[in-house]
């Protein structure tokens, strides 16, 4: 009986590469046994048949952008646990229509960009992609926000027309701003550049109070229809 070896051990022989590679073919979701894509390098394997596909390259393994529909009272930072727990193959939501093979290697080593209050809901943007991180982070200013907002309190006849106007935040002037009614007591709001706590103070400026606050846009990218909780990946044809 053939004595049972790492996965990684076995897939080096076989591909004749080093054990490191090996690992990045598994990791990478190229690697089958018996069938089954198995992704951890340490799995034991004795005589069972093991395939790696024929177009595997490590190379090509890209980094992936997770947008995920934060629910209110959820920290949107780097290592915060309650945020960590949706970011898994449970929390996936099943209409993604992005067309990427989700692996275990996608929930690792994740960048939360574009700050979002913690009492807010909404689009959050989670990286393994510099390049996805250095745009939100370099841009951030001519990034637009979209947003909608529950509001409270009493509306006067010249209220829209002020949330319109620029109204300082932080010594900062917005560079743009549009603002409209969704209905009675929801604003829809489109604001470049936004800061955690600037939605507030527009609204604290006429008036009114925030109930509550969902992101539905970042840029180009739309949360969609993604159910609070959940996530999705990035499409290669969406773009910030």
């Amino acid at each position: 009986m053939t004595e049972p070896v790492r996965l990684a051990k076995r897939v080096a022989e076989l591909r004749a590469c080093s054990r490191r590679e090996a690992e990045q073919l598994i990791t990478g979701g190229w690697v089958r046994v018996e069938g089954v894509v198995v992704e951890e390098p340490q799995a034991r394997v004795a005589a069972e048949r093991i395939d790696i596909d024929p177009a595997a390259n490590i190379m090509q393994a890209e980094p992936v952008t997770l947008l995920l529909h934060k629910p209110p009272g959820h920290h949107a930072i780097e290592g915060d646990p309650a945020a960590a727990q949706l970011l898994d193959a449970a929390h996936h939501w099943a209409e993604d229509a992005s067309g990427i093979a989700r692996l275990k290697r996608h929930f690792t080593q994740l960048t939360p960009c574009v700050p979002l209050e913690t009492d807010a809901s909404g689009l959050v943007v989670f990286t393994q992609d510099w390049h996805v991180s250095r745009k939100l982070g370099e841009d951030a200013a001519l990034i637009e926000h979209e947003l909608i907002v529950e509001v409270s309190g009493e509306v006067l006849p010249n209220t829209l027309k002020k949330l319109n106007q620029a109204i300082r935040y932080n010594g900062r002037i917005p560079p743009t701003i549009k603002v409209s009614w969704q209905n009675e007591t929801r604003l829809r709001v489109a604001l470049k550049g936004a800061q955690v706590g600037q939605v507030a103070h527009l609204c604290e400026a006429v008036g009114l109070q925030v109930v509550s606050m969902k992101r539905i846009r970042l840029g180009g990218v739309s949360l969609g229809k993604v159910p609070q909780g959940q996530w999705r990946y990035l499409r290669p044809d969406e773009r910030f």
